[in-house]
């Protein structure tokens, strides 16, 4: 069971976060066009505290393709985690952003509303390595960072239906983990809001810590070895 955490904002919580185990460390960049986005200069050095075997995820709200892949190049990230709305970055954008980055790990956020989701997530099966399934506002440029969690009957549908592994997000903390895993079935669970400190969105280690045992215990409960 993969375990995802964001939003990384310094060298010491990554540095942190690979101590305690999480692979995949996820770090908000861009231009300043979305609330704490980083700048290139810091990402690179949080990146660079990342410890093997803990992975590097970027995560790009924007939308324009030229700069996602400017910044991937310098940035380097073991993943390009893709956040624009849907009807921003469609399936040929990533295929496109996939062409101009050969060998790119790229993850693509699914905004999970309706039943309408299966269908964004089934477009994007094959293209992207990853889905990401997120909770969504219609009104919001970008998917998820929410804090809230959404239908996981619908995200366990997409689950069961697309063949590239699925990473849920939405809502999810050290209490409610298990029972997203036993309900959906993912690959993997990510956390952002649950796992910051109260009213910050500096990280919480032990709430980090929690999160990441109580997921892993979960998978080994549904997998118990031999």
């Amino acid at each position: 069971m993969l375990t995802q955490i964001y939003e990384i904002s310094t060298p010491e919580e990554a540095s942190a976060l690979s101590v305690i185990g999480v692979d995949h460390v996820g770090v908000l960049v861009g231009e300043g066009q979305f609330p704490r986005e980083l700048p290139i200069s810091t990402a690179s050095k949080i990146g660079a505290a990342i410890v093997p075997p803990s992975k590097f995820s970027a995560l790009f709200l924007t939308c324009d393709l030229a700069l996602i892949a400017s910044w991937a190049r310098e940035l380097n990230p073991a993943i390009v985690h893709l956040g624009a709305s849907a009807e921003l970055l469609s399936p040929q954008d990533v295929a496109s952003l996939k062409r101009m980055l050969p060998g790119i790990v790229v993850m693509r956020s699914i905004p999970v509303f309706s039943e309408e989701s299966v269908a964004i997530a089934e477009s994007y099966d094959g293209i992207a390595d990853f889905l990401l399934l997120d909770s969504y506002r219609c009104t919001d440029r970008q998917i998820g960072a929410l804090g809230v969690t959404h239908d996981w009957n619908i995200s366990r549908r997409i689950v069961d239906v697309v063949r590239v592994p699925v990473v849920l997000a939405g809502g999810l903390g050290p209490d409610n983990v298990a029972g997203a895993i036993r309900t959906v079935r993912p690959a993997g669970v990510d956390s952002k809001t649950k796992t910051d400190q109260d009213g910050s969105h500096a990280k919480d280690l032990e709430r980090v810590r929690r999160f990441h045992q109580a997921a892993r215990a979960a998978a080994d409960n549904r997998f118990p070895s031999a």
